[in-house]
């Protein structure tokens, strides 16, 4: 029977928390309960902050739980194109980010012993056509040559070793990405929050927040906190208590479904790697082996924030897709089905500073699990007085043009124009 839930959410037990009253006051108050805000939590309580973090629903309820687990290297925009735009010494240190991103989400992972089944997988990116395969080689030849990063192309007579399927064209493996249990992570990111300090309010909105006689009232359902200073990591759940962020970040749909367990010989033939993998379409495919040998395969099936209807029929489009990759499993039973939000910036980069006197990080576009945590880290010691240490400080973030906070304006163009570039590509 297909249940419309997480799958994430079935591999932990329920854990019930007291959740004490909404303090009057804090040095920092945090919304958004994901990667960014307890990643900044737990640095800043350990710096002996009081700090409160605000979640409207759960602990990772957004895209830190509802991922496929992926914690990958580089960012949206590929090492060319950051080049391209940032030139080669910005694009350098923002591609070495994206690694030691990973090693920070190994780091916290050890030092909390947080068990989430971090392992340094890899990933394979796979070529839907055979003109994505052409540019491989130059692809990884431009990569070792300006970031020192070396990958592995795949020719498609080789690919069985990589990936069950006659589908891709090819392939480029990346050894340095990894795997994680994303609610397991997200979980044990809140716990190590709590062990340093940080309060953690569950089920509390923020309706806005206001600044005056330079501290900032954050107004609540629960209750009105007075802070000297605002975090803000809600990602593609950016509401109109932050409006200048709203305009900024469009969430976009992503579905995954997962299958019934495979047997292991059935699972050794599928990804006998157990690599995070996903394809070259900008409507991208992106799959992966559960640790109990579930298929977990997703992509933009609907582009429009998450509704029971889109949901289900999502459900549909990627149980095709997933047999059209591999027919083997045609008969396989798909038991999940869910859907979250991506959060997408204008220049599809991720961002994180101050606007309007509020800290954030923010538009992570797929790559949230290491970026969003490192990011984090990275805003809270700048709170802390620290300069900031990260490759996107001064860069613009521009507004989305004629954007008012609503995704539908915008969704139905974007959808026709990814849609275009994967026919002509």
């Amino acid at each position: 029977m297909l249940s419309e839930k997480n799958f994430w959410n079935s591999t932990v037990e329920p854990a019930s928390r007291p959740d004490a009253a909404v303090p009057s006051r804090v040095d920092v108050a945090i919304v958004g309960g994901g990667y960014a805000g307890l990643s900044a939590a737990r640095v800043l309580a350990r710096s002996g902050a009081r700090v409160a973090v605000l979640e409207q629903e759960t602990v990772g309820w957004g895209a830190s739980s509802r991922n496929a687990g992926m914690v990958l290297t580089g960012m949206k925009l590929g090492p060319e194109a950051l080049v391209k735009k940032y030139g080669e010494a910005r694009a350098r240190r923002m591609f070495a980010f994206s690694l030691s991103a990973i090693d920070t989400v190994e780091r916290i992972v050890n030092e909390e012993q947080i068990a989430c089944g971090f392992a340094r997988s890899g990933h394979l990116e796979a070529a839907w056509k055979p003109a994505h395969f052409a540019g491989y080689a130059a692809a990884a030849e431009f990569m070792e040559k300006t970031f020192g990063h070396r990958v592995q192309v795949i020719p498609k007579a080789d690919l069985h070793a990589e990936i069950g399927s006659d589908l891709y064209h090819g392939g480029m493996v990346d050894e340095v990405s990894a795997s994680v249990n994303p609610e397991q992570f997200v979980l044990g990111l809140a716990d190590a929050a709590r062990r340093a300090g940080a309060l953690i309010h569950e089920q509390t909105r923020v309706r806005s927040v206001g600044r005056a006689a330079g501290r900032f009232t954050v107004a609540t359902d629960r209750g009105t906190i007075d802070a000297e200073r605002v975090f803000v990591g809600t990602g593609g759940y950016t509401g109109p208590a932050t409006p200048a962020l709203r305009r900024r970040v469009i969430p976009i749909g992503s579905y995954i479904i997962a299958s019934a367990p495979l047997s292991d010989a059935l699972a050794r033939q599928v990804i006998p790697r157990r690599r995070m993998v996903f394809d070259s379409k900008h409507f991208l495919y992106y799959f992966r082996l559960t640790p109990d040998n579930r298929m977990l395969f997703g992509g933009r099936a609907a582009f429009r924030p998450e509704t029971p209807m889109s949901t289900r029929r999502s459900a549909e489009i990627l149980r095709q897709g997933m047999v059209q990759v591999f027919p083997q499993l045609s008969a396989t039973p798909v038991e999940f089905v869910w859907g979250g939000r991506v959060d997408f910036t204008y220049d599809v980069m991720p961002h994180a500073g101050v606007l309007d006197d509020l800290y954030y990080a923010i538009g992570f576009g797929g790559h949230g699990v290491a970026i969003a945590t490192s990011l984090g880290e990275s805003v809270a010691r700048q709170m802390l007085g620290q300069a900031a240490d990260h490759p996107l400080v001064g860069l613009p973030f521009p507004a989305v043009p004629l954007y008012n906070g609503n995704p539908l304006v915008h969704l139905p163009a974007a959808w026709m124009y990814y849609k275009v570039l994967d026919w002509v590509s």
